[in-house]
């Protein structure tokens, strides 16, 4: 393979770190979208690594914010989300507040040991972000119901078996970082339609969603045909 057509490695500027127990500002959006313009600017061929961790769950999250800073947030999370660049994030200590946002943004996780995922409840209940929102569309209802309506605390093993986290390691940073090379060498547009379509199959008849697939079946047909080169190189 042709050394341009490598993935770069993660950097300090594809690097996004996530306390826990930080509150929602608007400092913390910027960091969001200060990461997704540096990937952005990569045009896909690096991953965002996104370091989370914490010494406790975020019990007062989102803080004294108004619902304009809310919103910002959530489409920040949002861009994150359906970026054209992978996304790995990491879990040491407890995951919970905008860390748990950002997780659930996430394509691939890994915890490290005596991790813990906290859904924290306050006596207003859990908060009714669009976290809600992700928990119910990758965990499915019955599993959601469970952590949404009460809170809960996930031990590793826990996160684990419920498809929170997709595997542990005892080095996550080291472990992210051989994958953010092997994930960034993924056409960054094919990547973007199969997580979109993984997004929308929960909620999508088979009828409506079978021409999606067919049309991402027929790019990949036409890409190893070579049409889609051959018609950069006409143009």
């Amino acid at each position: 393979m042709p050394s341009s057509d490598l993935g770069q490695a993660p950097s300090p500027d594809t690097t996004l770190r996530i306390d826990s127990t930080r509150p929602l500002c608007p400092l913390l959006i910027a960091e969001v979208n200060d990461l997704c313009d540096r990937l952005e600017d990569a045009n896909g061929r690096t991953s965002a690594v996104l370091r989370l961790h914490g010494t406790g769950p975020a019990e007062n999250w989102p803080g004294d914010v108004g619902i304009d800073v809310v919103s910002r947030w959530e489409k920040a999370l949002r861009r994150l989300e359906q970026g054209r660049f992978a996304k790995i994030a990491t879990v040491e200590g407890v995951c919970s507040g905008p860390a748990l946002d950002v997780l659930l943004t996430a394509d691939h996780r890994i915890g490290a040991p005596g991790m813990r995922i906290a859904v924290a409840v306050n006596n207003d209940g859990v908060w009714a972000g669009m976290a809600v929102h992700r928990l119910t569309n990758q965990l499915g209802g019955l599993h959601a119901r469970r952590l949404v309506l009460f809170g809960a605390d996930l031990s590793e093993q826990r996160a684990l078996a419920m498809g929170l986290i997709d595997q542990t390691a005892k080095d996550p940073a080291a472990v992210a970082a051989r994958l953010a090379g092997r994930f960034a060498r993924l056409d960054p547009v094919e990547l973007a339609i199969r997580r979109q379509l993984v997004i929308e199959a929960g909620v999508t008849g088979f009828e409506e969603a079978l021409g999606k697939h067919l049309a991402a079946c027929d790019r990949t047909l036409r890409r190893t045909r070579g049409e889609f080169a051959t018609a950069r190189g006409n143009a």
